[in-house]
């Protein structure tokens, strides 16, 4: 399972949290994640993402970075959503889905890392629990035979990246 938080957001006066756009760095560092993601990985079989307008951005910027985009289900339970709403999202996935990319927010996103990882490669774990900022990428590896078997401490923190394109 991929966990990817949306880029950089903007904050426009008068505009609702759910709608607030990506900030500029966030639309330059979103493609950056998605090459991330794709170089850690390859595209996954399913994308789950918020319907926040950050976060949908997120993931088309992210995911234009590969040949074949994977399928992407906008799920309104993923916005401002805490561990146990995004395990119940997860836990809905099809058996046959491999590789998961989940797209959404904090805190929510860092407690669910936390929460699935009961161990971590390197200093993985330590560096989610200290920040997991935008456009942050945690590359989780766990062995069950399905999506509804998931739980807490099951997986390996196999990666944390933050991918940001560096030419500003």
């Amino acid at each position: 399972m991929v966990v990817l938080r949306h880029a950089k957001s903007a904050w426009p006066e008068g505009v609702p949290d759910h709608d607030r756009p990506l900030a500029a760095r966030g639309e330059r560092d979103a493609p950056a994640a998605g090459r991330a993601i794709a170089g850690a990985v390859g595209p996954p079989g399913l994308a789950l993402c918020s319907t926040a307008v950050r976060a949908r951005r997120t993931w088309e910027l992210a995911a234009s970075q590969w040949d074949t985009p994977p399928p992407v289900r906008h799920e309104p339970r993923l916005y401002a959503a805490g561990v146990p709403d995004l395990l119940a999202v997860v836990r809905e996935v099809p058996a046959e889905v491999g590789t998961l990319l989940l797209t959404g927010h904090n805190p929510g996103l860092a407690d669910l890392v936390l929460t699935l990882a009961d161990d971590g490669v390197d200093d993985t774990l330590d560096r989610v629990r200290a920040k997991f900022p935008t456009s942050a990428v945690a590359v989780l590896s766990w062995h069950g035979a399905a999506w509804s078997d998931l739980a807490p401490g099951a997986a390996l923190l196999t990666a944390m990246t933050v991918p940001r394109d560096t030419a500003r």
